[in-house]
């Protein structure tokens, strides 16, 4: 009866064996699906990584007045971001989009640009804008005037535009 209890084992080392093999295979199946969809989600050549950061721009409330100023938005991490290639909206209390540009003659809003001692032409850490309303009076003080704001980095070539920030305040 003792000699009998001997040879009782769990599981085989062939078969063990055969499940450590089958194991490894899918695991790096899974793996390999994983990293080519990664790989699959790349549009450029750069990981495009930046932090902004949003204040009130105003010194007090907004008003019924135009061209008052609305939010500050400062890159505060990041690579230098030609200028050439942003494009600036925001959403004011959730309403539609609206494009900002450079001149303050647009009916939506405009934005300019305070720069450190870099380069002019390009957004640089530190660096930021400042976005005002334009003709239009789209923060007109009876309320709470919420500005969500998205940067974005136009595409070139065959790569499509990217959002590359969002970030909002209270004006």
């Amino acid at each position: 009866m003792n000699n009998e209890m001997k040879n009782e084992e769990a599981v085989s080392p062939v078969i063990a064996t055969i499940l450590m093999v089958a194991i490894t295979v899918v695991l790096a199946g899974v793996l390999y699906v994983w990293a080519s969809s990664l790989a699959g989600d790349s549009t450029g050549d750069t990981l495009d990584t930046y932090v902004w950061s949003a204040t009130d721009g105003a010194s007090g409330d907004t008003t019924n007045a135009t061209n008052e100023i609305l939010v500050r938005v400062q890159m505060d991490g990041g690579q230098e971001l030609n200028w050439g290639v942003v494009e600036v909206s925001i959403t004011v209390n959730g309403e539609t989009p609206r494009a900002c540009g450079t001149d303050d003659t647009v009916a939506a809003c405009s934005y300019s640009k305070y720069q450190g001692s870099g380069d002019t032409e390009e957004w640089s850490t530190g660096e930021g804008i400042v976005i005002s309303e334009g003709s239009e009076d789209i923060c007109d003080g009876d309320g709470a005037c919420f500005v969500a704001v998205s940067i974005v980095k136009k595409g070139a070539g065959n790569s499509d535009d990217k959002v590359i920030g969002t970030t909002s305040a209270s004006a």
